[in-house]
């Protein structure tokens, strides 16, 4: 089920709740100085190509500098975990890693092992080393899906996966990870 105007957050309403608590954190979208990872899959890669456009065209628009992006290219979504671990635990640390891929419902049960094993991987490296990794990758029934997903407009899910992580790495500095 896609968001709609019932479901989505409104910022008016936020603000209505600033007055009743002690802290209210929210991110920004700021990415001056921030080190982002992309972990991108090849398989399907004429989808996560226009998502990582997406990413990019959002990053740079948030001002993060292009020599503050590194991107890898792993064989598939399985093995994105593996790169997301080695950009939080490696010599090129990051402040966020965005995943993005697609996988993409066949005949077979492959599906569901390669898109759940690969969300809970991506999980995994971000609460052990508590630095953002945003799960950019495409689940869905068909190809006309991914592409409708990854379209090169606003609506491009890579796009919103870059905001994702400007936006995680804010609030974590402002709350939790300021006290650590």
């Amino acid at each position: 089920m896609a968001s709609t105007s019932d479901t989505e957050y409104d910022p008016a309403a936020g603000e209505s709740l600033r007055a009743r608590v002690g802290e209210f954190l929210e991110g920004s979208h700021e990415g001056r100085g921030l080190r982002v990872g992309l972990a991108c899959a090849r398989f399907n890669g004429g989808i996560t190509t226009r998502l990582l456009h997406g990413a990019l065209d959002a990053l740079v628009e948030c001002g993060v500098d292009r020599g503050d992006i590194s991107l890898a290219w792993a064989p598939g979504a399985f093995e994105l975990p593996m790169l997301a671990r080695g950009y939080v635990d490696g010599a090129s640390r990051v402040d966020c890693v965005i995943a993005l891929g697609a996988v993409i419902r066949g005949d077979t049960g492959h599906y569901d092992f390669v898109a759940g094993e690969c969300a809970r991987g991506l999980q995994d490296v971000q609460l052990t080393y508590g630095i953002p990794v945003i799960f950019g990758v495409l689940t869905t029934n068909t190809a006309e899906q991914a592409l409708e997903r990854s379209a090169p407009d606003e609506t491009n899910k890579g796009r919103e996966a870059a905001m994702t992580a400007l936006e995680m790495v804010s609030v974590l500095r402002q709350g939790v990870l300021a006290r650590s």
